[in-house]
């Protein structure tokens, strides 16, 4: 099986695997895991913040900022199609008791200082008002988009006008980073938290990095406890995920695959693939996305529906330029 389903099907290499057997541990929730402290403040250092975080998952890095920076009943403002919102089973409104007010962003998953402003609510006598703006960079859903710096400094602009903090789902943030060829800090420069993920391209088993001032992770270390996320000698997780942060640099093999799969898409009649800006591939299908993705597993390629007619592909670094060659085989095989 040459697997596309997604870059979370990384497997850890030989480096990875001898840095968990030989880390040096202790309790994180004493804080006293060095490993773990190494790694919270290496991913604070280069995204930019005074603090950082470790936590098993993305979802619950998002959950868990949700958690830290709103008051239940307040409102966050995030994307439609954001993961957020769309993919983590409704838990601003289950674990924050805070309401969702989505807005449609544009065909890349932007969201205006237009937008911003049109869905703030001031709170009041009545209406508890906004109390979080969450973005998402690259954007999952719109096929991994890489959303510019500016953009992301434009609506958090509007935001913070009101006084209401920023957090920026970041799952893919060092994928944007190499795409738009500036440094992961500059994305997260005007917001007030931000995840990233250690456990997708860049090859760690587990785990994902929540960063932010002093004072919200000290609040949000609080949140990971009540959500289930304190771990022990969790140095044996935190150990690969030093090693994974060395992989940025090779992120961009990954992209360039992914235009190499998209162009041989587009080729096979019965798709559409548009060039994809990182490393996720979404084709348009003529036949129920459902079954070309039953059709592709048979033919030993695995992808993911992603809408009636849309499939999904992402490549990672278990897969090499031959894959991508047998993949396309595969696929056409699969649609004819």
């Amino acid at each position: 099986m040459i697997d596309l389903r997604s870059d979370t099907v990384t497997k850890p290499d030989q480096a990875m695997r001898e840095a968990a057997r030989d880390a040096e541990v202790g309790d994180d929730v004493y804080g006293e895991d060095p490993t773990v402290n190494e790694l919270e403040s290496r991913v604070a250092d280069v995204l930019g913040f005074e603090d950082a975080l470790l936590v098993p998952s993305g979802t619950m890095g998002n959950q868990v900022a949700v958690r830290t920076h709103t008051e239940r009943g307040q409102e966050t403002i995030l994307e439609r199609e954001s993961h957020v919102y769309k993919w983590e089973l409704g838990g601003v409104a289950q674990h924050s008791g805070v309401q969702a007010r989505p807005v449609d962003g544009d065909d890349r998953g932007v969201v205006s200082p237009e937008q911003v402003r049109g869905a703030y609510v001031e709170a009041d006598g009545h209406r508890a008002g906004t109390g979080l703006l969450a973005l998402e960079n690259t954007h999952n859903s719109k096929g991994g988009t890489a959303i510019a710096p500016e953009a992301i400094d434009a609506a958090a602009e509007v935001a913070h006008e009101r006084d209401v903090p920023v957090h920026l789902d970041g799952a893919r943030l060092f994928n944007a980073a190499a795409a738009l060829d500036v440094p992961a800090e500059r994305l997260a420069r005007e917001v007030d938290s931000a995840t990233v993920c250690l456990s997708k391209g860049l090859g760690a088993p587990v785990g994902s990095v929540l960063a932010g001032s002093e004072a919200f992770v000290e609040r949000a270390r609080r949140h990971r406890k009540l959500m289930g996320g304190g771990m022990r000698q969790a140095g044996i997780l935190a150990a690969p995920g030093l090693r994974a942060l060395e992989n940025r640099d090779r992120l961009g093999a990954d992209h360039e695959r992914a235009r190499r799969l998209a162009a041989g898409l587009d080729a096979v009649s019965g798709l559409s693939a548009p060039e994809p800006e990182t490393n996720i591939v979404v084709a348009e299908t003529d036949d129920p996305a459902e079954e070309v993705v039953a059709a592709c597993e048979h033919e030993g390629v695995g992808c993911v529906a992603f809408g009636d007619y849309r499939v999904r592909f992402c490549t990672h670094w278990d897969v090499d330029d031959d894959d991508i060659d047998a993949a396309l085989s595969g696929v056409e095989r699969a649609v004819e």
